[in-house]
């Protein structure tokens, strides 16, 4: 990818996509403008990274939390007026394959259980887990330290487990 191969950064792309999506979603109002921003400065910044593949999620995500930030400081500075959508040009759209993804009920649920937990504990646990990033790349991403996000992530994710109901035991016998 970083030798301008389409088909290398493509792949890159669909891989990394819906969790972005789905990261940016939880912490901006306009995450497919932000992932488009972000996947712009990742092409302009792309020659000159280094590093292996957690090291490439961690710096974009790294850009994707910066330009959200940005996208809110914008917005407070410069106030929409929003248009009317018609149904027909609403119908012109083609779902994303990852806005698709997103709507299964298992995910929305576990999206919207993830959006219940404090903004900083939910932040985290989206790096750690959808994105797959180490506490160390989270803690650089966040401003925090490895042991604080460590921590973070265990009280959300122990926060999680007592709001999911228990599965039914199965019955029967040995």
């Amino acid at each position: 990818a970083r030798t301008g191969d389409e088909a290398a950064f493509a792949c890159i792309f669909r891989d990394v996509q819906p969790a972005l999506l789905r990261y940016l979603r939880l912490i901006t109002v306009e995450p497919e403008d932000v992932a488009g921003e972000t996947w712009i400065q990742v092409v302009t910044g792309l020659r000159r990274f280094r590093g292996g593949e957690q090291d490439f999620r961690a710096w974009l995500f790294t850009i994707a939390r910066n330009r959200a930030t940005d996208a809110g400081r914008s917005r407070h500075r410069r106030p929409s007026v929003p248009l009317d959508i018609t149904e027909a040009a609403q119908q012109l759209t083609t779902p994303d394959a990852a806005d698709l993804a997103l709507e299964a009920v298992s995910t929305q649920a576990a999206m919207d259980l993830i959006k219940s937990l404090p903004r900083e504990q939910a932040e985290i646990i989206m790096l750690r887990v959808v994105a797959g990033l180490d506490a160390g790349d989270v803690a650089k991403i966040v401003g925090k330290s490895p042991g604080t996000v460590r921590v973070a992530a265990h009280r959300g994710l122990r926060r999680l487990a007592g709001q999911v109901p228990a599965l039914p035991e199965r019955g029967g016998g040995p």
